[in-house]
């Protein structure tokens, strides 16, 4: 019996010894392959996220927000953004006009944290194939190729489980979505429960 004992203690010991000495060896690796400089390796996890950049402006949270999720501005390529942008008279069907400056600071903060200027994984796939049938840039999220791909298993009794009138109300089932975050494993489905894809 003590043995038995003696052998797996000597057994999990060796195996948290491999584990170590993997997680060291792959560190070592990376840093070998991409230098120590901390901006690399930064670079490095933002292409493994699975979010976009969390990017806040109060006045397009107040502004935008109060309608509707202010969707993380690496969602959209800058000249998405800017087309939205060019026509708040008819925003989607409403009415969404500002004053002029305010109107320009949105823009501002929307273009130049868009996904054409993002390293996070998720808003580099966003753009990868941009446009639409017309030769513009996409307005709409759920028009983008890589949107489509991602939510192709949704149906609409899904969407109208969920509470959501439509696929762009992200945060009726990415709980995080307003964070920036659209892990799989973080959807939760009214009715449903956790999403499993």
């Amino acid at each position: 019996m003590k043995t038995t004992i003696f052998s797996l203690a000597a057994l999990s010991l060796m195996g948290v010894l491999v584990v170590g000495v993997g997680a060291a060896m792959s560190d070592s690796e990376w840093r070998y392959s991409h230098g120590d400089d901390d901006e690399d390796r930064w670079e490095h996890m933002m292409r493994r996220s699975t979010g976009v950049a969390l990017k806040s402006s109060p006045i397009y949270v107040e502004e935008c927000g109060s309608c509707h999720m202010a969707y993380p501005p690496g969602l959209l390529p800058s000249d998405s953004w800017r087309r939205i942008m060019a026509d708040l008279a008819d925003h989607f069907g409403d009415n969404a006009e500002l004053d002029e400056q305010t109107a320009q600071q949105i823009s501002d903060f929307l273009t130049s944290n868009a996904a054409d200027k993002s390293k996070y994984r998720r808003s580099q796939q966003m753009v990868a194939v941009v446009g639409s049938s017309t030769g513009q840039a996409a307005m709409r999220i759920t028009d983008y190729p890589y949107f489509k791909h991602e939510h192709d298993e949704v149906t609409d009794r899904l969407i109208k489980q969920s509470g959501a009138a439509s696929l762009s109300h992200c945060n009726a089932c990415h709980q995080r979505a307003v964070e920036g975050s659209f892990n799989e494993h973080e959807i939760w489905i009214k009715g449903l429960g956790r999403w499993d894809d």
